[in-house]
């Protein structure tokens, strides 16, 4: 058991990215966040995010990589990924028309095997990135996200646990980071507030919200996590401004 090292996905910084690339990767880099998780690479060469990532002293943990491209163009992003020295590579999202039935499940579970491969192969990690429709789905009597662990072996899909979207599912977060130890390098902290049935998440600073973060925390390393990685959906505050606030709680709870 290791001290949990603390990232950030990029997604949360997604307009500021826009506009400023490297700007946002240096003001984040400043707050001491140790390593990035990316939702695209600001039209940036891998050679050159590189050379960046390295002046900065950042690390690319990762990055989140849609179906569609990872259908399409599954080597460039291996490729891309092991030139800028990463490790992981994550499927984040799948969109309703991927999803919803026992077919579509079992279609996905199949190119997760596929994918997994691939990137075992080239010494690189794949690893699948939760919402709450993983714990309302179900698929040959379990819900659907502990299905597809029990079907796709270990060697070619990891973990990349949303604890947010878990806890919001009305699940034990502390049970869920327990029982996939050994498997689960990536914990995303997404903190939140629960409001009334049917409204969208509300997802906050660090600190601000539902969860009992400093249980999560010391759960994460007792299940082995390498990286805790910061995410908010949506931002009431300017996100530069939440990420930096979220880095502080972490300063302060959490003794490494």
């Amino acid at each position: 058991m290791g001290a949990l090292k603390i990232g950030l996905q990029l997604y949360t910084v997604r307009d500021s990215a826009e506009k400023d690339f490297e700007g946002t990767l240096r003001a984040v880099a400043a707050m001491n966040y140790e390593g990035v998780e990316f939702a695209g690479y600001g039209g940036k060469s891998a050679e050159e995010l590189k050379a960046l990532l390295t002046e900065l002293g950042l690390t690319a943990i990762g990055s989140h990589i849609s179906l569609e491209q990872l259908e399409n163009n599954l080597e460039g992003e291996i490729e891309y990924l092991k030139t800028i020295g990463a490790r992981y590579g994550v499927l984040p999202y799948l969109q309703e028309n991927d999803r919803g039935s026992d077919e579509k499940w079992l279609a996905l579970i199949e190119k997760l095997e596929r994918f997994g491969e691939a990137f075992r192969k080239e010494g690189l990690i794949f690893g699948y990135h939760n919402h709450d429709f993983e714990f309302t789905e179900k698929l040959d009597g379990n819900y659907v996200f502990d299905t597809i662990y029990e079907k796709v072996s270990p060697e070619r899909l990891q973990v990349e646990m949303d604890i947010g979207w878990v806890q919001y599912s009305g699940l034990d977060p502390l049970a869920y980071i327990a029982k996939y130890k050994g498997r689960l390098p990536l914990l995303h902290l997404k903190d939140y507030r629960k409001g009334e049935p049917g409204e969208q998440i509300d997802t906050v600073e660090l600190g601000q919200g539902d969860l009992d973060l400093p249980s999560i925390i010391a759960s994460a390393e007792e299940a082995d996590v390498e990286w805790i990685i910061v995410e908010q959906d949506r931002c009431a505050n300017p996100p530069l401004e939440a990420v930096k606030t979220s880095r502080e709680w972490l300063s302060e709870n959490y003794k490494s």
